[in-house]
């Protein structure tokens, strides 16, 4: 994977910028998805990250439906190839620690081709993506919410994924902001 981690931005030059380069800032958090990252924006002044992913939520959430899609669909299916998602997405997936589990690979290609799978059964069934917030766990471990999602309602389940993508770049700021400090 060639691509870089972005830096943590800084809430409070957020807040000051030039509307363009806010959105460009916040994209790596929400996949940079434009008609949301337009939105959030607009609503500044936020002042504190706690703020912004609030008001990032209540924005998600008040969308219409198709701007609330392209916010999801932005974000990588499950298990999608290591060299197609962001360089966040490398990571929340796992690529950067499976290099060194080679004896995993046969388990890897089953839990490969049943996510293929359920993001294709997902996709016909709701019109948008699978979008979960993964929280460390394997892509195995993530199979039986994601066969459960496929017995949820659409409402629900977009609802669901569009809170999971809050969730997402909340503990992605969490994350580089941590790492900027060490």
């Amino acid at each position: 994977m060639t691509a870089t981690v972005p830096n943590a931005p800084d809430i409070g030059m957020i807040d000051r910028v030039p509307a363009t380069f806010a959105a460009a800032s916040l994209a790596p958090l929400f996949e940079g998805a434009p008609s949301f990252l337009r939105r959030l924006v607009d609503a500044r002044p936020f002042e504190t990250w706690p703020r912004l992913f609030e008001q990032a939520g209540k924005i998600a959430l008040a969308m219409p439906e198709t701007e609330q899609i392209e916010l999801l669909n932005a974000h990588p299916r499950l298990g999608a190839p290591p060299g197609s998602v962001s360089a966040l997405s490398f990571r929340e997936q796992g690529y950067h620690t499976e290099a060194a589990e080679a004896a995993a690979e046969a388990q890897r290609v089953v839990v490969d081709r049943e996510l293929r799978e359920l993001n294709d059964a997902y996709e016909r069934q709701f019109g948008f993506r699978y979008c979960v917030f993964v929280a460390g766990r394997s892509r195995a471990e993530l199979l039986p919410d994601f066969r459960a999602a496929l017995d949820a309602g659409r409402a629900d389940e977009l609802r669901r994924a569009l809170d999971d993508v809050i969730r997402i770049a909340a503990a992605r700021q969490q994350r580089l902001a941590e790492e900027a400090i060490l």
